[in-house]
């Protein structure tokens, strides 16, 4: 009975380390749906000398699989560790002319639409409706994927990350 037991106990650990909780588990889950912005309209907004830093600000919220490249303008604030920076990172876009921020991740349909949706419940919380936080409709694989014209607005952009 002992061996039944102790292979018992080996199996329960086993499936609680493959279990394990996602990253966002211990964080509130976001109550907002934040609208899309397609690749090809902000790509219409860089086209119309829209600027990053200026109009809008550009976040990027990969952590390990930021590879390959970064849409021009953005910042890299991981997901991981964005949600206690939301009221430093709205302090600084609130005292800006930027008037959207958007959000990608690898898809966007993960961490980039969580980030968004955390960062309008924030805009939500203190009233702001000249901000307005957006999810960039493919993540960065749709704007590398839908070539040259969108690849070329990239930095640091790795094709062969891209054709894997």
């Amino acid at each position: 009975m002992s061996a039944s037991i102790d292979a018992l106990e080996i199996i329960i650990s086993k499936h609680s380390m493959s279990t394990k909780a996602p990253w966002y588990a211990a964080l509130p889950a976001p109550r907002s749906s934040p609208p899309s912005l397609s690749r090809e309209e902000f790509l219409g907004w860089m086209r119309q000398g829209k600027q990053a830093g200026k109009d809008y600000v550009l976040v990027d919220v990969r952590r390990n699989d930021y590879e390959g490249g970064t849409i021009r303008g953005s910042l890299n604030l991981p997901a991981q560790s964005l949600h206690p920076t939301i009221p430093t990172l709205y302090s600084l876009i609130s005292n800006s002319s930027a008037e959207s921020v958007i959000w990608y991740c690898g898809s966007s349909t993960g961490r980039g639409t969580r980030c968004a949706a955390w960062f309008a419940d924030y805009l939500e919380e203190k009233k702001d409706t000249k901000i307005k936080s957006l999810i960039l409709t493919g993540g960065i694989k749709g704007w590398a994927a839908a070539g040259e014209e969108f690849t070329s607005l990239m930095d640091g952009y790795d094709a062969a990350v891209w054709t894997q």
